[in-house]
């Protein structure tokens, strides 16, 4: 027996708390086990009551004369360890901790969930909680609801693992309003053992649940939430859908390069569901219209989609709202077209949106409907009523559940308003056909089945090539060790920076550093002309700040002026700098400029970055994160997603940039960051990306190291 079935369909259940007195938590979760009509065995525990509701009561777990599965503890905090411990003595494999008191409230409420989650774990027991609303299960050989929600959540084939007690409550009542049902409704607490991926992990293979909900205010452990996240989403098909909370920059701390200062509080999680191929949705609203389809609609089988409306306006919102995220509206054949002509008055349009305009009845939507969804070009329908005097509401709600059994596409509804269309919608949800109050909700509702779809296709023609990296960990390793000998942070110069990436296999340009005068004629014969020079040191991280940067140098003569002249300039920006040099660097031929890098979440560890390079990184703030390390498909989704993407591929006359030389860099990137927890900020900025088959080059790099005990303390 899988040990979360102790917690999710235990075969009997001791109460510790059941109580009679009308208010109590007690008495509120025994009576929603005995109203959801719990098929198993219930033993209510109350030292002071010989019955609870008229069930016979025992004093305590161990008097019990049967085995029990899982006990539901709700007794002072002070007492929870001497239940477990009780609990385990009876041999009951799993507990709710729905009790209050502990982490959540600091001092000694800390101390003590650490020993009720040791005990707990010493005689393997599997604890939910504390500080927990309980879980219910509505598969009907359970009818468990182990909760002190108002009701028993409806039957359905939506799990939700929230972290908010309250949250479950309020998620409970808003999807009775809009006929939803549960397969599993689960409050999570402050998981001081279960956590969300352990729930996912049962989630993963239970036959009822469909589409995974989740609230969530962290997680436990980054990269295994990704890998049960996509092989649940990917692999077994499966939508998660995840509202987090607390997005803000406001985590983003001072920083040394631009890779760290983009990486605000929140990047770690958007890697994290973009790593795991989770939809992550903006709110409560929000993450309602998207399981609602997802849990009742068939996925799209492409992009193409056909609005039909009875009124322009709508039509355009939601073509709007469409076209945004990059959805294609269906062009029409010319076949549907004439099929409509024939059933449509002249005024109406026969084009995408097909408008069937504001006389028409139900008989009109019905042919509309069905003409647009047969239409091979089409994967996919949003229909809009805006209800008007003469509009057939109820018959026009009934048909479209019909036109939808024939045909296996996505159909969603938007009657718009409340009061008049209100009939209408509640048949229309009844049937499994979801509906939204204004277009541009269906649109991105639809957009979102559209990506998700998208995500499960393999991509025709992309190449799964395993790239065999070149690395030398060692070598690598002994270079950091050096360098933060004595030191708790070590600003690299862009010298070692090369001899770092070199390591792993960096394309770099031709540099020599030139110490003094003596060396320079020496330097530019090695280097070559056009050449460029910057200063060489590690108290100066920003080298154009203090006139350290000069390009296009042509001859020695103009070599030593500049040489020279950047010496003095850093002297006078900052005396006390250790001034190493001079670094004559191969000038770079011109191509598309990328930024690379990595910053170190405090939680998750190393994540790296990608995005559109050169001056303006920080300004235009076109780049995507992913977690470290990642896999091949993660460093081609993060080209992908830039805006710039469709530079790379190339635009008027450009040829496309060498994509591959790309991708190969940021899993270098990600494999150096994995291997080494002391780069706590790195920029490769920027990455001269040549045209595809040309390969790249690194044309400035900056590390700053950092004693991993040091980043933890930050």
């Amino acid at each position: 027996m899988n040990d979360m079935e102790y917690i999710l369909s235990p075969g009997s259940v001791a109460i510790v708390g059941a109580s009679n007195r009308p208010g109590s938590l007690g008495l509120a979760v025994f009576r929603n086990l005995i109203d959801a009509g719990y098929q198993g065995v219930l033993y209510p525990v109350n030292p002071k009551a010989k019955s609870v509701q008229g069930v016979k009561a025992y004093p305590s777990v161990t008097d019990i004369p049967d085995s029990v599965d899982m006990a539901v503890l709700i007794v002072p905090s002070e007492q929870v360890e001497t239940i477990i411990e009780e609990s385990a003595r009876k041999g009951i494999r799993g507990c709710i901790v729905i009790t209050a008191g502990f982490k959540e409230i600091g001092g000694q409420g800390v101390e003590l969930e650490k020993r009720v989650r040791a005990v707990a774990k010493a005689h393997n027991i599997r604890m939910l909680g504390p500080n927990c609303l309980g879980v219910a299960n509505t598969n009907p050989a359970v009818r468990m609801n182990a909760t002190f929600a108002r009701k028993m959540p409806k039957s359905g084939n939506i799990a939700l693992v929230s972290q908010s007690g309250a949250m479950c409550v309020a998620i409970l009542d808003y999807a009775a309003g809009r006929h939803m049902g549960f397969s599993k409704f689960v409050s999570i607490g402050n998981k001081a053992d279960i956590n969300e991926i352990d729930f996912l992990r049962y989630l993963r293979d239970d036959p009822d649940t469909g589409v995974i909900i989740m609230y969530l205010e962290d997680i436990s452990d980054g990269h295994a939430f990704i890998e049960v996240a996509r092989d649940i989403t990917l692999s077994v098909g499966k939508p998660i859908l995840a509202l987090k909370v607390g997005r803000s920059a406001e985590g983003a701390r001072a920083a040394a390069s631009h890779t760290g200062s983009l990486a605000g509080s929140d990047t770690a999680y958007d890697a994290i569901f973009m790593q795991g191929g989770i939809q992550r949705v903006e709110g409560v609203s929000e993450l309602f219209n998207y399981a609602l389809a997802f849990s009742s609609q068939p996925l799209p089988k492409g992009n193409r989609i056909a609005i039909v409306t009875n009124s322009g306006g709508p039509g355009i919102m939601a073509t709007d709202a469409l076209i945004r995220p990059g959805i294609t509206m269906a062009p029409l054949s010319e076949e549907t077209k004439a099929r409509l002509r024939t059933k449509l008055p002249p005024t109406a349009s026969v084009h995408n949106p097909v408008d069937v305009i504001g006389d028409a009845d139900a008989k009109r939507y019905e042919a509309a409907i069905r003409c647009t969804l047969e239409d091979e070009n089409v994967d996919g329908a949003i229909v809009i009523l805006a209800p008007a005097a003469t509009t057939e509401i109820m018959e026009t709600a009934q048909i479209v559940p019909r036109v939808s059994k024939d045909i296996d596409k996505p159909i969603l509804c938007s009657f718009m308003g409340l009061v008049d269309v209100s009939e209408g919608v509640r048949h229309l949800e009844k049937n499994g056909i979801p509906n939204y109050s204004f277009p541009e909700d269906a649109s991105r509702t639809m957009a979102a089945t559209v990506r998700y779809a998208d995500s499960l296709r393999p991509h025709e023609g992309r190449r799964r090539e395993v790239f065999r990296l070149i690395e030398d960990q060692e070598k690598a390793a002994a270079a950091i060790a050096w360098r933060l000998s004595g030191r708790k942070e070590y600003f690299m110069t862009e010298k070692e920076a090369h001899e770092l990436l070199r390591y792993y296999g960096f394309p770099l340009l031709k540099s020599v550093l030139v110490r003094d005068r003596s060396g320079i004629e020496s330097a530019c014969n090695d280097v070559g002309f056009p050449l460029v020079m910057k200063l060489d040191s590690p108290d100066i991280l920003h080298k154009s700040d203090a006139g350290g940067v000069r390009l296009g140098i042509k001859s020695i003569g103009e070599a030593q002026s500049v040489f020279d002249e950047i010496i003095e300039s850093a002297r006078h920006y900052r005396p006390s700098a250790s001034i190493r040099g001079v670094l004559f660097q191969q000038l770079a031929r011109e191509g598309v400029e990328v930024i690379l890098g990595s910053t170190r979440d405090p939680k998750f560890g190393p994540i790296c970055m990608f995005g559109l390079g050169g001056i303006f990184v920080e300004a235009m703030k076109d780049v995507t994160f992913r977690l470290a390390p990642m896999w091949e498909t993660s460093a081609e989704n993060m080209i992908e997603s830039i805006k710039a993407y469709r530079v790379l591929r190339g635009i008027r006359g450009k040829p496309p940039a060498d994509i591959k030389a790309a991708k190969l860099c940021i899993l270098r990137l990600s494999s150096m960051v994995s291997n080494h927890p002391e780069i706590a900020e790195l920029d490769i900025n920027p990455l001269i990306l040549y045209p595809e088959g040309q390969g790249c080059v690194v044309a400035d790099a900056r590390i700053v190291l950092s004693r991993p005990e040091t980043q933890k303390e930050e």
